[in-house]
């Protein structure tokens, strides 16, 4: 099932491979961002982490991704959430 993407704060997608592969766990990211159950969901191959709280976060979990060994674009990505409220966005794994 597509996962809904809040329009006016940031997401990110990460392949659920990638994520298992580097060995992140949910409790980490959870404990350091402060997320909530609504904003940690996984679906299929796809895990959404956000809406993130405030944009700081984003650059924050963008290193934090990296850092690990995940590549921008290839194992995880993000979406602004700058879009007009009258678009609706939903996102799939393929």
């Amino acid at each position: 099932m597509p996962i809904s993407v809040t329009r006016d704060r940031p997401t990110v997608f990460v392949r659920r491979e990638a994520f298992e592969r580097v060995g992140l766990e949910r409790h980490a990211i959870d404990a350091r961002f402060n997320l909530t159950d609504e904003e940690f969901m996984v679906e299929g191959g796809l895990i959404a982490i956000g809406p993130l709280p405030s944009d700081d976060m984003l650059s924050d979990l963008v290193i934090q991704l990296e850092t690990i060994g995940l590549r921008y674009f290839d194992d995880f990505f993000e979406l602004s959430g700058n879009w007009p409220e009258w678009i609706g966005v939903f996102v799939t794994s393929a």
